[in-house]
């Protein structure tokens, strides 16, 4: 069995957990957290842009192939 360590978006977390909350920086907790929500965000962006990109060569394909 192999063991995992802890993974860099939750120690980033971690980092700036304690940052805000020793008031070392002053940012929205938004950024704060966005090392645990960041990399589903882009994915789901990536993948909402390919699922767009697909209805639109699709929509392309039928207007060619309608008489």
């Amino acid at each position: 069995m192999k063991v995992q360590g802890i993974g860099l978006p939750a120690v980033l977390f971690i980092v700036f957990l304690v940052l805000k909350l020793c008031d070392k920086i002053d940012w929205s907790w938004w950024w704060v957290t966005a090392p645990l929500w960041g990399g589903f965000a882009v994915v789901t962006v990536i993948l909402l842009l390919i699922l767009g990109g697909m209805a639109i060569l699709e929509r392309r394909r039928r207007r060619r192939s309608t008489p």
